[in-house]
């Protein structure tokens, strides 16, 4: 149940911003154990000063296509996890919509279960038995 937050210039396609969102869905799948309708996404588009980086700061050179990936995750994963996550999301952004490998920031940020409401006012991950509820179509 990742919640991925994508902050980056105004000014792409519709076709840009699909590849976008569903590429990082792909990766969290291939690498991160999420089932595939397990996607929570939004897009923030900003204007030229709304989006403010180093261009240079530990990768780079960085481009005006700059994306920054902010992925908020209920359940940890391990370091090789994240790091497969890291490898295979600049690969398939570069695929398409054809990002450059050091235009990609991602950040991982980890809560508790009791962190989260998915709807009605409760902490559904809380429950002891939520993962048997999801599992069983239960909603």
């Amino acid at each position: 149940m990742p919640f991925v937050r994508i902050s980056l210039r105004k000014g792409k396609s519709p076709d840009y911003l699909t590849a976008l969102v569903d590429n990082i869905q792909r990766a969290l799948v291939e690498t991160f154990d999420v089932p595939e309708h397990d996607r929570f996404q939004a897009i923030h588009q900003h204007d030229e000063n709304e989006l403010i980086f180093d261009r240079n700061y530990l990768a780079g050179p960085r481009s005006g296509d700059f994306v920054y990936i902010s992925i908020t995750i209920g359940r940890p994963r391990t370091a090789e996890m994240k790091a497969a996550l890291y490898r295979r999301l600049a690969e398939l952004l570069a695929q398409s919509p054809g990002l450059r490998p050091e235009d990609v920031m991602i950040v991982i940020s980890t809560s508790a279960p009791d962190d989260w409401s998915f709807g009605d006012g409760v902490a559904q991950m809380a429950n002891p038995d939520w993962r048997s509820r999801i599992a069983g179509g239960q909603q």
